[in-house]
């Protein structure tokens, strides 16, 4: 098997705004090394201070240096029949592939990540990290930081790897339906390996063990790979990747109750790779009030913290949808709503016209039923209208024992989402809706 073991030297971590400044590759054969390629790059943008100070590179030195679209022919020429070694592979090889497909060649190779490859080989190590992993393996690394000597020991490594009988571990990685290739370099695979295949809700943990992620799935391990899959190169995705060291889940009876519990997870940890579901609800309320003149007024306003609307909802166009609904079926004056700004208006008799008010608020509050949602095994309680709270129940439980199967369920908060999610879902799904007596 022919190998090409590549380091790389940057301007930052992501290949979309920062550059190479340094490549080296060491081409293998199996048995030994064939020969090595090593050049300095220009950038053409400065390189960070720190960066500077750490691999030695500096401005001056990479000005004279040929750009990537220079040398990119050669490059290709070097990788493009051979397996692409590198230790965290998938950095490397997303610089590597961005930066020559810019220069119009498309690499399409086999990769193979030492990290990963490692922690299979030699299990127990406390870090995989190329110094670390070195130490370890009695390497000595000439030239730390630098794209030669990093790749010569890498190369060293991937030795190693093959003399204890790394071979198998190697073919199998390279199997196209091998995914541990995919995963981020500071996520061991057991992680996913361990993963169901079921509904829940996954979280993804940073090295504190904080949740940074947190999503729902049909079937867990097949999501949560997802994850990891494509050449996504932006800062915001690596970052995400590097950013994910183990993974946490708890299994649900459906998709959807894995949905409704998701969204509760969010608002509680507040994760920050998380966008949906973070933002503040201005929630929008139809409120009751009595006018000077005696006649009951409906009106839309936003929903504030001390109020309570005899309707709420997350959208101001649902509050108008409904309060038309009441106007148009309980004869309700558009003007008296507030839905007509028409000065002249033929107002009814005050006491006639609040007797359809009144049947229009006893619609809304027969809306507010209590019932179940059973879903497989999983159980829903919306209690008078509000979410109270759900859990995994026997098919054959009695569900007319009310208090018997709240002492099952686990109650949580509530949220617009989630009172959206429902109410939908018994819309969709109305023989999954089991009525209670209010």
């Amino acid at each position: 098997m022919q190998y090409a073991i590549v380091d790389i030297e940057t301007t930052g971590g992501f290949p979309q705004q920062h550059g190479i400044t340094e490549i080296a590759i060491v081409l293998h054969n199996g048995t030994e090394v064939e020969g090595t390629y090593e050049t300095l790059v220009n950038p053409h943008q400065p390189i960070p201070p720190f960066i500077a100070n750490m691999t030695g590179i500096s401005d001056a030195m990479v000005a004279v240096a040929p750009s990537f679209e220079e040398v990119a022919p050669y490059i290709y020429n070097l990788l493009k029949d051979r397996v692409f070694v590198a230790h965290n592979v998938n950095f490397d090889f997303s610089f590597v592939k961005h930066h020559l497909q810019s220069a119009g060649f498309h690499l399409q190779t086999p990769k193979l990540c030492t990290i990963r490859l490692s922690r299979k080989v030699f299990p127990g190590f406390r870090k995989y990290g190329l110094g670390h992993l070195s130490r370890e393996l009695g390497i000595v690394i000439e030239n730390r930081h630098r794209a030669g000597g990093d790749a010569l020991a890498t190369a060293r490594i991937l030795d190693m790897v093959i003399q204890n009988n790394g071979g198998m571990v190697i073919r199998e990685m390279l199997k196209k339906e091998n995914k541990s290739q995919l995963l981020p370099a500071n996520l061991p695979e057991e992680y996913v390996r361990d993963l169901p295949q079921e509904p829940g809700v996954y979280y993804f943990l940073d090295q504190k063990q904080k949740v940074i992620y947190v999503g729902k799935a049909k079937n867990i391990r097949k999501r949560v790979i997802s994850h990891f899959t494509g050449l996504d190169i932006s800062k915001k995705r690596q970052d995400f990747l590097r950013s994910i060291y183990s993974i946490n889940h708890t299994t649900c009876p459906s998709e959807f109750i894995a949905s409704l519990l998701e969204s509760v997870e969010i608002k509680r940890l507040w994760p920050m790779y998380n966008k949906s579901q973070k933002r503040y609800e201005q929630l929008w309320g139809i409120y009751q009030f009595e006018d000077n003149k005696g006649y009951q007024r409906l009106a839309i306003d936003k929903k504030q913290k001390h109020t309570t609307p005899i309707a709420s909802f997350p959208l101001l166009v649902d509050a108008h949808r409904l309060l038309w609904k009441l106007v148009k079926e309980f004869s309700l004056h558009p003007v008296l709503c507030f839905l007509d700004n028409s000065s002249k208006a033929d107002y009814p008799d005050p006491d006639i016209y609040n007797q359809s008010v009144a049947k229009a608020l006893n619609w809304i509050k027969e809306q507010k039923q209590s019932f179940f949602i059973r879903d497989k095994e999983g159980l829903v309680l919306i209690e008078e209208g509000r979410f109270y709270g759900m859990g995994q129940v026997p098919l054959h439980a009695d569900l007319s024992a009310l208090e018997n199967i709240k002492n099952q369920l686990v109650v949580y908060p509530e949220n617009e989402v989630m009172r959206s999610m429902i109410r939908n879902y018994a819309e969709r799904y109305p023989h999954k809706v089991v009525p209670l007596e209010n």
